[in-house]
């Protein structure tokens, strides 16, 4: 018979993992987008890119680069977990600005069709595939921008985050 207690624990990092994943590509943090695929794990981005894990990472750059901010976050995520292994779909929104003069908001939907193995305790990505679902592209509105939440600091796709001074433990997070 399962654990529940141990499948809990297994999704719990299955989730954070996800949620790393997407703090890692906003703030342009490729050490620890690499750190949480294992070294044999292929990412599938469609007609985008398809390869290894150090192709991957050393691709996004590129693509990130292209983005003045970029939001990745991960909505419902359903688990399956067998032993070592496990399978999850999980559902994504992930919002990129483009910098001036031509700045655009594109907000994509999609899912992560994921498997996960877990090696030495650790889970990590072992075959990752991207779905799109939809897409919305929109011109900036800089007024927007001085409107809503004027005041707040701006987020930067580096280690100059707010993100960093404010929560030195996440600053340093790394998979457990």
């Amino acid at each position: 018979m399962l654990d529940p207690l141990r499948q809990l624990l297994d999704k719990q990092a299955l989730h954070e993992l996800l949620c790393t994943y997407c703090r890692a590509c906003d703030r342009r943090d490729y050490a620890l987008v690499r750190s949480l695929y294992h070294d044999d794990a292929i990412d599938d981005h469609g007609a985008m890119f398809l390869g290894s894990a150090d192709e991957f990472v050393a691709w996004l750059p590129s693509v990130l680069g292209l983005f003045e901010a970029t939001a990745h976050s991960v909505a419902n995520a359903l688990f399956v977990v067998d032993g070592d292994r496990a399978e999850g779909e999980s559902y994504a929104h992930a919002y990129h600005r483009t910098p001036p003069p031509d700045a655009r908001e594109i907000v994509i939907g999609g899912r992560y069709l994921d498997r996960f193995e877990r090696r030495d305790g650790q889970w990590k990505f072992l075959r990752r595939s991207l779905v799109l679902d939809w897409c919305q592209t929109t011109p900036v509105n800089p007024s927007a921008y001085g409107q809503f939440a004027a005041g707040a600091p701006h987020g930067l796709p580096d280690g100059r985050d707010p993100s960093y001074l404010a929560l030195s433990l996440l600053g340093r997070k790394q998979p457990d």
